[in-house]
């Protein structure tokens, strides 16, 4: 499984699991019949995502380090500031929240494991690679950062 660390960008995983999401929903019963509800979790899910996602992308550009997930090693510097005081992976909290946005779009109960995978994916094979390589690069640094921030929310 080691093989899968780091390798498959999370964009790419979040892509491939939408397009599955969207596969199993066909098929499924409707899991909310008020389409102005379901439509409110769409908007509200969508705006969570660019709340965590594009404050992490401008953080990532003012410390200019590497946003790119393959190559962690190659950060310059630990992002703390802003909403990297709330969570240390605002950028997978944001392609989650997108996830859960579709999955309520597609309205389909099943499409909801495709968030739960996405989750245990990208913490299984991004999440923890990022903070072993972040941790050999920035030793105490990113200890206490990892002490002070949860991993998700």
């Amino acid at each position: 499984m080691q093989a899968l660390e780091s390798r498959i960008p999370p964009l790419v995983v979040t892509v491939v699991v939408a397009a599955a999401m969207a596969g199993v929903s066909f098929n499924a019963p409707p899991l909310v019949a008020n389409n102005s509800v379901r439509y409110s979790f769409v908007v509200v899910f969508f705006l969570l995502a660019g709340l965590f996602g594009a404050p992490s992308l401008v953080a990532f550009g003012r410390a200019k380090t590497t946003v790119d997930p393959v190559h962690v090693d190659r950060a310059s510097t630990i992002v703390t500031t802003g909403i990297y005081r709330i969570t240390r992976n605002p950028m997978y909290v944001g392609l989650t929240s997108l996830l859960l946005s579709w999955a309520a779009y597609l309205d389909a109960p099943w499409s909801f494991l495709g968030v739960i995978f996405f989750v245990l994916f990208i913490t299984r094979f991004q999440i923890i690679p990022e903070e072993r390589a972040m941790t050999a690069r920035f030793r105490a640094a990113y200890v206490d950062y990892q002490s002070r921030v949860r991993r998700w929310l």
